[in-house]
């Protein structure tokens, strides 16, 4: 083919080249354009496989962290199961601890007692290890359950005797304690056996 002048009829500047190296140079473009295609059907293929291996991964850091907390609290629970046991065996030795100097007391006057024949002076051994007792009873949170003059109440009081009373004041009252009751922490662990006024 021969050469021409070729004009653009928009009215641009006539392009010089045969219509064999046009249509060549298209072709080449054409090319351009097919490999920059099939690239980015590749890189869509590449795109469309990375959701899966995002998707495996996080599966596997769920995974992970599922088996560490399933661990843990395994771990946790053992924990707690140990301590647990560990209370229940050793749970009195505050209380065993704190009673100890009253036993000592009691060894004291029980060797003093053989030693000397004043009644008067054992009597007042014995009242004050009693009064120690008390202290260290409440410190550790046991109360007595005063009954003198107090209404009769089922949540603190067992009636074991009904007395017959003249005194209407009191019908309905503890008369009498026969055995002393004790509040550990506002929680009754020994009702007081009372005699009740009818």
């Amino acid at each position: 083919m021969k050469e021409k002048d070729i004009k653009i009829e928009n009215g641009d500047e006539p392009v010089n080249g045969s219509v064999d190296e046009q249509e060549a140079a298209g072709a080449t473009d054409c090319g351009k354009d097919n490999e920059a295609a099939g690239v980015e059907s590749s890189a869509d293929e590449n795109a469309a496989s990375d959701p899966l291996e995002e998707a495996n991964r996080k599966i596997e850091e769920l995974t992970d962290k599922y088996l560490r907390s399933v661990a843990e609290f395994d771990n946790y629970r053992k924990r707690t199961l140990k301590e647990k046991a560990e209370l229940i065996l050793n749970g009195g030795e505050k209380a065993i601890s704190a009673i100890l100097p009253v036993l000592d007391d009691m060894e004291r006057a029980i060797d003093n007692g053989r030693k000397t024949e004043d009644s008067a002076a054992i009597r007042e051994g014995m009242e004050l290890i009693f009064s120690k007792f008390q202290k260290i009873l409440e410190s550790l949170g046991v109360k007595k359950i005063e009954t003198e003059g107090a209404d009769f109440d089922t949540d603190i009081h067992e009636a074991v005797a009904m007395v017959p009373t003249q005194d209407d004041d009191k019908k309905g009252k503890v008369i009498d304690c026969i055995q002393t009751g004790y509040k550990l922490n506002d929680k009754v662990i020994r009702h007081a056996k009372v005699a009740v006024g009818q």
